[in-house]
């Protein structure tokens, strides 16, 4: 017969209870453990890394920007007359000079009224010619009968004269005396009556002619007048230089004054740069430039720094200093550097991704056994290519100036 055992079930309970309990803390110490280990560190292609060395020595801090060649000077060139455009004889690109015909209007109206005008001035001419055909044979005709006139009062003068001769010799009467004096005189105001006469009718004459001429000086005035008028339907440049834009098209109707085409001078150039708003708070009037117009490189000096940003930019103009190389020209492209300020000694390194002037930036530093260790540096001014160091780094250090934001998690990596 089997004897019962007590307690023998409670000891079988308590003893998977403990045995539970050990379990959970053992694998609550191991996932704490784990939770403790540092990720280990990852390998890194040395070759696929932009590495720099920390240097000492006199610094350039400049700044970049792109734009363009524009013409210091330029002229748009407008329509004077009224028109439609038949035809455009350029390009934009084009060298141009003074005589060179832009584009070609047509006017019928303005051809209609130079037409008129010229016919208006031969109807002039011959009404000229008429009046004067007719003064001369009028001032002829009384000079015919101013000459009879003359003749006779010569005549009855010599009758006079010969009366007084008779008269001593008590050959004729005085009664017939006074009669041939009478007629002498007579006929003599006749002359100078004549002639009188005869001078207003030509002062009268050269007046009528004079006003004929005038109205056909009139008339040929506005003959030069539509004519020119009918000339400048062909836009002409009237200036030398290098045509940047052409406004118009064939079809297209124009009136006075309107700007067809824009010249530029190609032999006075400045540059035009784009200067990111972030950077264009050192700007200053007067500071040194260069341009690279990828043909050479051209000296210049900041003239005038636009006080409004545009899409992030700001404009800045660069008045050039030396010669510009060939193939120069208005709108052509161009990199453009500034010199912001020179030091004569500091430390300095490679500008990397994230460097921005005076802020603090994390960089890896190479160490002596292969590894690149986090650091924690102080930059001040920075360059197109290079950064001022202020704290963290020393001479001949060297640092990884990649972007390493995939290593976030890391503050130390393995180079291989």
């Amino acid at each position: 017969m089997d004897k019962p055992r007590f307690g023998v079930a409670r000891a079988k309970k308590i003893r998977r209870i403990l045995l539970l309990v050990i379990f959970v803390m053992v694998a609550s110490a191991g996932t704490y453990g784990l939770s403790k280990l540092k990720p280990a560190r990852p390998s890194v292609e040395r070759a696929v890394l932009w590495l720099d060395k920390v240097k000492r020595g006199p610094l350039l801090f400049d700044i970049h920007g792109t734009g363009s060649l524009v013409a210091q000077e330029f002229r748009w060139i407008p329509a004077t007359r009224d028109g439609l455009i038949e035809k455009v004889n350029v390009r934009i690109g084009d060298t141009i000079g003074p005589n060179t015909i832009v584009a070609e209007l047509s006017n019928p109206d303005l051809v209609q009224s130079l037409t008129e005008a010229e016919l208006q001035i031969k109807v002039a001419e011959a009404e000229l010619l008429s009046t004067r055909a007719e003064h001369q044979n009028a001032a002829i005709s009384q000079q015919i009968q101013l000459a009879n006139l003359e003749h006779t009062a010569e005549r009855l003068q010599l009758d006079a004269d010969t009366e007084d001769e008779l008269a001593e010799n008590g050959l004729t009467s005085q009664l017939t005396v006074r009669r041939a004096h009478l007629a002498a005189k007579n006929a003599a105001e006749q002359v100078q009556q004549e002639k009188q006469r005869l001078g207003v009718t030509a002062r009268a004459n050269a007046a009528a002619i004079a006003a004929r001429e005038a109205r056909l000086d009139q008339l040929r005035a506005a003959y030069d007048l539509k004519k020119r008028q009918v000339w400048e339907l062909n836009i002409r440049a009237g200036v030398s230089g290098v045509l940047q834009q052409v406004s118009i098209e064939v079809g297209q109707r124009v009136s006075a004054g309107t700007a067809v085409a824009k010249i530029a001078d190609p032999g006075r150039l400045k540059a035009q740069l784009r200067i990111a708003e972030t950077q264009a708070k050192d700007l200053l009037v007067g500071q040194v430039a260069s341009i690279d117009t990828r043909n050479g490189i051209v000296p210049g000096r900041v003239t005038h720094i636009d006080p409004v940003a545009i899409q992030g930019t700001v404009t800045v103009d660069v008045q050039l200093k030396g010669e510009l190389p060939r193939g120069a020209r208005p709108d052509l492209s161009v990199d453009g550097t500034v010199e912001i300020e020179r030091l004569s000694d500091g430390l300095y390194v490679g500008r990397p991704p994230n460097g921005q002037p005076n802020s603090t930036i994390q960089l890896f530093k190479v160490l002596s056994d292969g590894d690149a260790e986090r650091v924690i540096v102080r930059v001040g001014k920075v360059s197109v290519n290079s950064i001022q160091i202020l704290e963290g780094l020393e001479e001949d250090d060297e640092v990884i100036l990649s972007d390493m934001s995939v290593y976030d998690a890391y503050d130390r990596i393995r180079l291989r």
